[in-house]
């Protein structure tokens, strides 16, 4: 029995010594050796690797992946002509040296984003108290990203180069400040307004137009139909009148007879009506009075 907790003894050491000399470097990662406080190796490859148990030497990761830096400020800047503008923009940078990074930077990558965050911010303001809000705003804003981006490699590759390359600098928004967005809204608001106001008024201008126009048509038309109406209508006169004299001029008598019917006719056009008058002294039953009493009236010759 002694010999065997002996043997499982040795081989639990012997595992704890394996586990502690043994490790693992990821593909994402580098692997930073240390012995006694010092960097002794940098391992960019991935597998499995040894070491001494610590603390004769320890081992730390640092990503070698792409990383973004978001912006966190929303501080304003000030543009070339005095506006307070507030910008969003984003970093992307990689870790290339991890030991200078670990002697000029920090340990893990946050230190890097705190001390890249500070250094890009800087570089925004500079660039852009140079710049107006048009510039920001327009295609110009291409070249203050790159112009930010050299200034940022300027810092992280200079005297005391950080280990790191910054690949990318995004602005994602450009905006004023929120009073003066206030402001630059209701200015808007006000001009839309002033610019409806105002093709309404040319609208409704327009309309009068149209309608005086077609009241003028209208009566223009009315009038010549009137007038076409009243010269068809006086030639139909004309013409009937002429038909009449020479139908009548063909025989007085005839003619006279047929309007003493005429005004029989429209006199005695109600049941009702009533006529009091003397037959034998009255013009207007002269037709039926004849040379002959009882006999009618000859008819008249034709031609």
């Amino acid at each position: 029995m002694n010999k065997i907790g002996l043997i499982v003894t040795s081989l639990l050491v012997a595992l704890g010594l394996s586990s502690s000399m043994l490790f693992v470097v990821d593909q994402r990662q580098f692997g930073v050796l240390y012995a006694l406080g010092q960097i002794k190796e940098v391992i960019t490859e991935p597998g499995l690797n040894w070491k001494w148990p610590a603390p004769l030497q320890n081992v730390s990761y640092i990503d070698k992946r792409l990383l973004t830096l978001d912006s966190q400020d929303t501080e304003p800047m000030l543009t070339a002509e005095k506006q307070r503008v507030v910008i969003d923009w984003y970093v992307r940078w990689r870790i290339t040296d991890p030991t200078e990074y670990i002697r000029n930077v920090g340990l893990d990558e946050s230190a890097g984003a705190n001390q890249l965050n500070r250094v890009v911010r800087n570089a925004f303001q500079e660039e852009i108290n140079k710049r107006t809000v048009k510039d920001i705003l327009s295609l110009k804003r291409e070249a203050l990203m790159a112009d930010v981006k050299v200034a940022v490699l300027e810092v992280v590759k200079g005297a005391k180069p950080w280990g790191v390359d910054v690949v990318d600098v995004r602005i994602t928004r450009a905006d004023y400040v929120d009073a003066i967005t206030e402001s630059v809204y209701r200015r808007m608001e006000a001009e839309r307004k002033r610019v409806a106001n105002e093709l309404r008024s040319t609208g409704g201008a327009e309309g009068e137009k149209i309608r005086a126009d077609a009241d003028r048509q209208r009566e223009v038309t009315i009038a010549n139909a009137y007038r076409d109406a009243q010269k068809i209508k006086g030639e139909g006169d004309a013409q009937a009148a002429a038909i009449y004299a020479e139908a009548f001029g063909r025989d007085p008598q005839f003619a006279q007879f047929y309007r003493s019917l005429e005004a029989y006719k429209a006199s005695f056009n109600k049941k009702g009506d009533v006529m009091v008058v003397d037959p034998s002294s009255s013009e207007f039953f002269k037709a039926f009075r004849g040379s002959t009493a009882g006999a009618p009236p000859a008819a008249p010759a034709r031609k």
